[in-house]
C-alpha cells in the first residue's frame, strides 16, 4: 500500500512517539490529521515545539479518544489510521486503573468501530512489549504468551484482543504494531532515560532510579516510526501482531552507566525505594525477535543504542527542551 498523498489520522499525535510519527508521515508526503487531547490551554503537546512549516501541512483535531462521537468525526474523512493514543505510565496505572480502562480499552474500541463504519483502508493499533510480561524465552516472538503484570499491560492486552476480534469478525484491515521500549527526544519524564538525563544535566551527582536489574530491548524513536510506516505499507501485515524491536538487550543499570559516562562520569547511580515497583508487577526481561517484521516488510533498525543515546542527550542539552522537565520530583 502506498501512503503518499493519502489522508492519515494519528491519534495521540501530541505525545512522544505520535509527534515523531507525524513528522515522518509528512516526510512521506502524506496528508496528516493529528488527533490531540483537548484542553482549555489549546496546547497541542509536543506538536507545539515543531516548526510552523511542519504544522502548516498538518490538520489539528482536538478531542478525547474516550468520546465515540468525537472519534467518529476525526475518522470520517481519512484513509488510514495510526492509533497511538493511550495512557502508558505503569506506576500511575496502580492507583488510577479506571482511567486506563476508559482510555486504552474503550478508546481503542471507539477507533475500531469508527474505522469499521467508514471502511478505513488500514488501521494500525499500537500495542506494547509489556503485554508479554517477563520473558519466558528470548528472543520474544509474537507467539509468546501474554501476561498482564500491571493494570496498564492488562488494558493493552484487552485492546489488542479487541483489535484482533474486529479483524476476524468484520474483516477490518487491522495491524497490531508492538513496539518494544522506545526512547528519544521528547520522551515523557516518567521514562527511565529522561529521568537519568535530566538529573545529570541539572547537576545532580546521585542519579535516583527504581530497580536496576530489569533488562530491556531499547529502540530509538525514529526506528520505531519507520517500523510503523513499514507495517502500514505491507499488505501481508494485515491481521498480524508484529514486534518492532532491535533484538538486543541492556540492563537498566548498564543503560544508566552509559548515559552517566556520556554526561558526568563522576556521578553515581542509586536505587531509590519509592521508585521500585511491586516485585510481581515489574517485568524482569524483555528482548524481542524482529524476524517477523523483517520478513514481512524488510525493516531493520538503523540506530545502535550508542548512536540513539547521543542524539537523545544532544536534544536534552538544549535549554528550551530541558525546561519542560522537573528532575527534582519522581514522575509517575
Amino acid at each position: 500500500m502506498e501512503l503518499r498523498y493519502r489522508k492519515i489520522l494519528v491519534t495521540g499525535a501530541d505525545g512522544f512517539i505520535g509527534s515523531h510519527l507525524v513528522e515522518r508521515l509528512v516526510e512521506e508526503g502524506c496528508r496528516v490529521k493529528a488527533f490531540v487531547f483537548y484542553n482549555s490551554f489549546n496546547s497541542w503537546g509536543w506538536l507545539d515545539t515543531h516548526s510552523n512549516g511542519l504544522l502548516h501541512d498538518v490538520e489539528i483535531f482536538s478531542g478525547d479518544i474516550r468520546d465515540s462521537h468525537g472519534v467518529r468525526n476525526a475518522v470520517r474523512d481519512v484513509d488510514v489510521v495510526f492509533h497511538l493514543a493511550a495512557l502508558i505510565a505503569i506506576p500511575f496505572s496502580y492507583h488510577s486503573p479506571d482511567s486506563y480502562i476508559d482510555t486504552n480499552i474503550k478508546g481503542t474500541l471507539n477507533v475500531l468501530q469508527a474505522c469499521r463504519d467508514f471502511d478505513i483502508e488500514r488501521v494500525i493499533v499500537t500495542s506494547t512489549s509489556e503485554v508479554y510480561g517477563t520473558a519466558r524465552y528470548v528472543p520474544i516472538d509474537e507467539m509468546h504468551p501474554l501476561q498482564g503484570q500491571s493494570p496498564y499491560a492488562a488494558t493493552k492486552i484487552a485492546a489488542d484482543k479487541i483489535a484482533e476480534s474486529f479483524h476476524r469478525s468484520f474483516n477490518l484491515p487491522v495491524i497490531t504494531a508492538r513496539p518494544f521500549n522506545t526512547y528519544g527526544p521528547r520522551q515523557s519524564a516518567r521514562a527511565i532515560l529522561p529521568t537519568i538525563i535530566t538529573q545529570l544535566l541539572t547537576g545532580r551527582k546521585e542519579v535516583r532510579l527504581g530497580s536496576l536489574h530489569p533488562i530491556r530491548d531499547m529502540n530509538y524513536v525514529r526506528d520505531i516510526c519507520d517500523g510503523f510506516i513499514a507495517v502500514a505499507k505491507s499488505d501481508r501485515a494485515i491481521g498480524e501482531e508484529i514486534n518492532i524491536c532491535s533484538g538486543t538487550e541492556v540492563s537498566m543499570e548498564n543503560l544508566a552507566r552509559m548515559v552517566v559516562d556520556m554526561i558526568d562520569p563522576d556521578a553515581s547511580i542509586i536505587s531509590d525505594e519509592q521508585r521500585i515497583r511491586p516485585a510481581n508487577s515489574e517485568v524482569g526481561r524483555l528482548m524481542g525477535s524482529n524476524e517477523k517484521i523483517k520478513k514481512l516488510t524488510g525493516w531493520s533498525p538503523g540506530y545502535t543504542i550508542e548512536s540513539g543515546l547521543r542524539e537523545t542527550v544532544q536534544w536534552f542539552r538544549k535549554e528550551e527542551n530541558l525546561r519542560w522537565y522537573k528532575p527534582e520530583i519522581y514522575n509517575v
